[in-house]
This record gives C-alpha cells, structure tokens and sequence, in this order.
C-alpha cells in the first residue's frame, strides 16, 4: 500500500479543508470503493464530471486512496504485530527508514512510552524476527522495541474518515 498522510479538515496549516460534500464522496467510496461516479454524483448533488474532479483532487492532495483492503490471513501472511521503538536523537531518520520497508504498514510518531509506533505484517514468524531483529534494531538511532504480536484480529475497519 502507498504511502500517504490522511489530513484533518480543520484547515489548519497546510493540509486542505475538506467540505461537506467531499465528505460525503469519501463517504460514499468508503461504503463502495467502485461505486460509479454517475451514482456518486446522484447521493451527493454533482455531476458525474464534478465528482471525478473532486475524487482525483482528494487522490491528489493525499487526503485519501482507493485500495482493496485485504485480511492478511488470506493472502499469505500470518503474522502481525505492533512494535513499540523507543529512540535516542532525532526521530524523522528512523521513521523515514521504516516507512521504507515493505513489511511496516503503519508508522506514528507517538507520544508516551514510546517515540514511535509500528505494524508490521510478515509471512510467518521468522520472517518477524528477522525485521525486528536484523533490519529496525540495527537502525542508527533505535534504543529499544517492544513487540506486541497479534493473536487474532477482532475489527480492521476504515470509516472513521468522515466522521
């Protein structure tokens, strides 16, 4: 999955506000990912021309993507986890050079126990402990981690955009 940033719709900084019926675009491919323009523009009050506008400058500004989610499970890789990283200096290096791999789905600067935040999804659990072990603990920079392995995953949901 690429990786880009969700912006809030305050408007505050630099990311871009997002108005009622953009919401309700996002809304609508939320519940359908492939529901047609055509439909789209009938819910929301658009053409079917204004919509796809809309859409690819929501796709442009990196406030959404339009993805197939899967269940790792399914599609071969049967191990997740969340790893906690603790790190001494500068944060941006190290969570720069995560975003990089392949396996960490999801990265976070936190604040809290720890500095950063990490899912990763690997084939099976030697694949694991190979990324926690020989590619994020060898990073300049990563004092300690702590791994939160998945046992089973209960909810994996992706609405809570447009609330």
């Amino acid at each position: 999955m690429a990786s880009q940033s969700i912006h809030s719709r305050t408007g505050t900084g630099s990311s871009p506000t997002i108005d009622a019926v953009s919401l309700a675009i996002i809304e609508q491919l939320q519940e359908d990912g492939r529901r047609p323009y055509a439909a789209i523009g009938k819910a929301v009050g658009l053409s079917e021309a204004a919509v796809r506008q809309r859409v690819q400058k929501l796709l442009d500004q990196g406030v959404m993507q339009i993805v197939a989610v899967t269940d790792p499970l399914t599609v071969g890789f049967r191990r997740q986890a969340m790893v906690g990283i603790n790190v001494e200096g500068d944060l941006d290096p190290v969570a720069d050079a995560l975003t990089a791999m392949a396996e960490c789905e999801y990265v976070v600067m936190t604040a809290g126990s720890f500095d950063l935040m990490v899912e990763i999804v690997c084939e099976d659990d030697d694949h694991l402990l190979d990324v926690i072990n020989k590619r994020i603990r060898t990073l300049p920079g990563v004092r300690s981690t702590e791994s939160f392995v998945y046992l089973k995953l209960k909810k994996q949901t992706y609405m809570w955009g447009t609330r």
